[in-house]
């Protein structure tokens, strides 16, 4: 018969094991990111708007230079690619270490078409918010002309 230490050794592996197959499905789905030991995955809101028709991604960035942050847009697929810097940790004695760091990437897909040259960014209090116009839907109209067959 197995002892108590064992049993409850057993549910720490299989939590770590559920945690590691689920981590991220659980963080988008209840918006809840346990601690993985990952690094810094920035978290993103992304909405759209009417006047003028738009995308807004909205991304936290707290302690990260804008200047090191660089944005790509292919398509509906805006890539994000960054670091939040190591904080300093020599000679320190920490009770506590939640704050992740190091290098990010997240691509976030767009459920529609965006001019991407007329696309702004601007940081403000450790928020990056990207704005990407609409593409208009042009909707032409023409008359098709139906063809006779032979016979």
């Amino acid at each position: 018969m197995a002892s108590q230490r064992d049993v409850f050794a057993d549910f720490a592996r299989m939590r770590r094991e559920i945690d590691e197959l689920f981590g991220d499905a659980w963080e988008r789905t209840t918006g809840y990111a346990p601690r993985t030991g990952a690094g810094f995955c920035p978290r993103v809101d992304v909405y759209y708007g009417d006047d003028p028709p738009r995308a807004v991604v909205k991304v936290e960035l707290p302690g990260v230079d804008p200047a090191g942050v660089n944005l790509e847009l292919n398509g509906r697929e805006l890539t994000i690619v960054g670091e939040r810097p190591v904080q300093e940790t020599e000679g320190r004695v920490y009770q506590q270490l939640e704050i992740d760091s190091g290098p990010f990437r997240r691509v976030i897909e767009l459920s529609a078409d965006v001019v991407s040259d007329q696309a702004k960014a601007t940081y403000r209090d450790g928020v990056l918010r990207i704005e990407l116009p609409l593409k208009e839907e042009r909707r032409e109209s023409r008359q098709l002309p139906i063809e006779r067959g032979r016979g």
